[in-house]
């Protein structure tokens, strides 16, 4: 089956064509930079304009940044407040009326994407999925089901902050720190979650996994970790495969 997969990310907006079957992108992406408002309106004109670019007029799967239950965004997490509440494939649907649309945490699809085609394929037992980004995402399976909507990013750090404000990718840019400084911050995220989690795997995804040899050396946790093998297309990926499963 082939479907559109969207990853909505806090920089960027992407699509492409996904055979669900083997898990690949048969198009090429399309990108838009994410409004700066990141609000709902703003938002869900980028989608119409992903749509219309592809032509595409069937089910459609989107990775969302936040908590996602029956289609609706629980918070708002990185983006504008008026998130919160939001049902989000009614919102879509609205502006794309040819379309029905299929909505999932980004780090859960990004995880199923990895779980079902790529580094997790062959791997039982808890599983862990990273996604190192404007936030930290998480996406976690037992014996290869998702457990929904596992957001570790969104613990507390120091005097109450959460600790993706801390560890997450975007800190790194924020403070302008070398690789191996920040790769001490992301060792200590993940060594916290290997203590309360006790995961028999760990993959890394986002966009700043793709640079693990800068800051490998700091990462020191007993679980065996890899990063994945779909890097920065897992969310587009997992979205559309989720979509094929709930696809009438």
């Amino acid at each position: 089956m082939e479907i559109l997969g969207i990853d909505i990310g806090g920089s960027g907006m992407k699509g492409a064509i996904v055979d669900t079957k083997k898990g690949t992108i048969i198009s090429d992406r399309f990108r838009v930079p994410t409004p700066e408002s990141r609000k709902p309106k703003a938002m869900a004109e980028v989608i119409k304009e992903i749509q219309s670019h592809f032509s595409w007029e069937e089910s459609i799967g989107v990775a969302f940044p936040t908590v996602v239950i029956n289609g609706k965004a629980k918070f708002n997490s990185n983006l504008h407040e008026s998130w919160k509440g939001v049902q989000i494939d009614d919102l879509f649907c609205d502006k794309c009326d040819k379309n029905t649309f299929n909505i999932i945490n980004d780090a859960d699809a990004a995880g199923l994407a990895e779980m079902r085609y790529g580094a997790g394929r062959h791997h039982s037992g808890t599983v862990l999925m990273v996604t190192i980004g404007t936030g930290l995402g998480s996406g976690l399976f037992y014996d290869g089901v998702l457990v929904p909507n596992f957001e570790l990013g969104r613990l507390w750090y120091k005097n109450g902050d959460l600790i993706e404000h801390y560890a997450a990718d975007s800190a790194r840019k924020r403070e302008e720190l070398e690789f191996d400084v920040w790769g001490k911050r992301l060792n200590r995220f993940l060594k916290h979650i290997e203590r309360v989690i006790t995961p028999d795997f760990i993959i890394l995804g986002g966009g700043v996994s793709k640079h693990i040899h800068k800051y490998r050396d700091q990462i020191n946790i007993k679980t065996p970790y890899v990063v994945g093998e779909k890097q920065n297309n897992s969310g587009i990926i997992g979205a559309a495969a989720y979509a094929a499963d709930h696809h009438k």
